[in-house]
């Protein structure tokens, strides 16, 4: 069961483009659940064209996991704690999360069924066992995995309240107006290219706090820290102050870095273990590519 609250400015968007995004999961997959009667507003069952209002809660029993059909690959893993509940990864550069279309192996489920045989939380589906939070396949850095259903639902309930920090680190392009601030602007799809996200006042509610750490020429060394966790919400949010990430391929209309590789990074993860009540504190190296660049820009001052 999953409980998701409508703000004032998610009002008036269709029920099934809201859950969708809300839950990443594709519009016919909610449809189908609208359909069964899996999505209630006060107990009462809702329709897919429904107009979401500011307060509404809905209630959207999220069916039981199909087994898992996804081939365990024996790929390397970075793995920086695990427990019986759950694991804290560091993922690399350029490696897709879950299996879509394009990429259905190679991806970090394939490499987690086979290190866990098999043993992962099955909320999200038979695509996505264990994934409680994702990366863009070109941001590298720390995300917990979930092996049991509890832990999973732990975890997913302290994302929802915003309990879970979250710090990234990435090199932008130009020199940010202010040295410290919080973008604070609503993160949808956008309406004619569904493989990208916009700043949309229809969109979802979205912050980031960033913070300046050092400047060069032409670019600036930055700490986001998300108070949100949008899809692209970081890349979205800095290519709308016009600072895009350095080498993001979607979003660096004016990057100028030739780099192959965005500089993003999920530097710090920090929440309380869902079964055991303790606090988890983790941080990681940023991977070569990104302290190559930095180094680069270090040696121009």
């Amino acid at each position: 069961m999953r409980l998701e609250q409508i703000t004032a400015e998610e009002s008036g968007v269709r029920l099934d483009a809201f859950l969708s995004d809300a839950m990443d999961e594709s519009r016919s997959a909610v449809q189908n659940w609208i359909k069964e009667g899996r999505v209630t507003c006060r107990g009462v069952p809702q329709k897919k064209n429904y107009l979401v209002c500011a307060g509404d809660v809905f209630c959207v029993e999220v069916p039981d996991a199909i087994p898992c059909s996804i081939v365990p690959q024996n790929i390397p893993l970075d793995i920086v704690y695990e427990d019986t509940d759950l694991l804290v990864i560091n993922k690399a550069q350029g490696m897709v999360v879950h299996p879509a279309a394009g990429n259905w192996d190679g991806t970090l489920v394939n490499a987690l069924l086979y290190h866990c045989a098999g043993n992962l939380s099955g909320i999200n589906g038979e695509l996505r066992p264990g994934i409680v939070h994702r990366l863009d396949k070109e941001t590298s850095g720390l995300l917990v995995v979930a092996k049991t259903d509890t832990a999973h639902r732990g975890l997913a309930e302290q994302i929802q309240a915003h309990a879970v920090r979250r710090v990234y680190h990435a090199v932008v392009v130009g020199h940010l107006r202010e040295s410290e601030g919080v973008v604070d602007a609503p993160v949808g799809r956008h309406k004619t290219d569904r493989k990208r996200m916009c700043v949309t006042c229809d969109g979802r509610e979205a912050r980031t706090h960033y913070r300046v750490l050092c400047e060069y020429p032409g670019f600036s060394y930055v700490e986001c820290r998300l108070e949100t966790g949008r899809t692209h919400q970081i890349r979205v949010h800095m290519a709308h102050l016009g600072h895009p990430v350095a080498g993001d391929p979607v979003y660096g209309v004016r990057d100028k870095s030739g780099l192959t590789a965005q500089c993003l990074h999920a530097k710090e993860l920090t929440f309380t273990h869902p079964v055991t009540g303790e606090k988890m504190d983790f941080e990681s190296d940023l991977p070569p590519v990104f302290q190559a660049f930095l180094q680069k820009l270090n040696a121009m001052i």
